[in-house]
């Protein structure tokens, strides 16, 4: 499901990582206590790695619950975000690798948890889940989340993510007839797989940043950008005047141990 080299997609999302890292949504609580439910992994105490972390969102989660991270990502912008932000919030230094999870920089065996937060589906299916297996304790749980907007709950919702359809040719979302989650559960064997619903509250100029941080974004030119996000801007005040979204959003997870 690679769209292209990692060393590529490394430099597009470094183009929009500012974008990335205050418009893009966390997780709720829930993801965590199912994560933990379903693999026997304690947080409190695991050594995970975050492969494809970007600007540390699930790092810095993992890391508020005890957990020893290993952030890993192609994007140097990112990193460097990631990095920065966690200095500033937490005051401790945080493990970054410039890497991808294809070709992990890791000895055998030292991992509890191998998660692949919103980025598996630009890995090699068969190469990353090889790796992760390699740098796993025996007891190692893999797991992959991805955040959604659950476009089937809100009109308001529908019709947006239609006009990107419209609009941006390199689309994919739920407006795209054959869109679903990534195949993650036939890479490995699943313990089990969860939706998770919950609902973000977001004022409008966040939710376009996060627009603004999407591949398909990435790829117009400066100009279409701006003129794409514009009309949604538009669009969406005529929704929401008070100028704060009610999301509806779904995590999709699945666990393998």
């Amino acid at each position: 499901m690679s769209n292209g080299p990692i060393k590529d997609l490394g430099r597009v999302f470094d183009r929009v990582a500012d974008a990335y890292d205050a418009g893009r949504p966390c997780y709720p609580d829930e993801l965590y206590r199912a994560l933990t439910e379903v693999s026997g992994v304690d947080l409190d105490g695991a050594t995970a790695v975050d492969v494809g972390a970007g600007t540390g969102i699930m790092t810095r989660a993992l890391r508020s619950r005890g957990t020893q991270v290993i952030a890993v990502d192609p994007g140097a912008e990112m990193l460097a975000r990631l990095v920065s932000r966690s200095r500033e919030e937490e005051g401790v230094p945080v493990t970054a690798l410039l890497a991808d999870g294809n070709t992990l920089p890791l000895a055998d065996g030292v991992a509890d948890l191998v998660i692949y937060a919103q980025s598996w589906h630009w890995l090699d299916p068969v190469a990353s889940i090889a790796e992760a297996r390699r740098v796993l304790r025996p007891e190692g749980t893999i797991a992959g989340c991805w955040n959604f907007a659950h476009a089937a709950q809100a009109e308001w919702l529908a019709a947006y993510e239609a006009r990107l359809a419209e609009e941006v040719p390199s689309y994919w979302g739920p407006a795209v007839e054959r869109w679903s989650a990534p195949p993650i559960a036939s890479a490995f064997e699943v313990v089990e797989e969860r939706w998770i619903p919950w609902t973000r509250l977001v004022g409008i100029e966040d939710f376009l940043l996060g627009l603004r941080s999407h591949s398909y974004m990435a790829a117009l030119s400066p100009r279409r950008a701006d003129e794409l996000v514009e009309r949604q801007r538009a669009e969406l005040r005529e929704v929401f005047p008070e100028g704060v979204l009610s999301v509806p959003m779904r995590v999709y997870l699945a666990v393998g141990r």
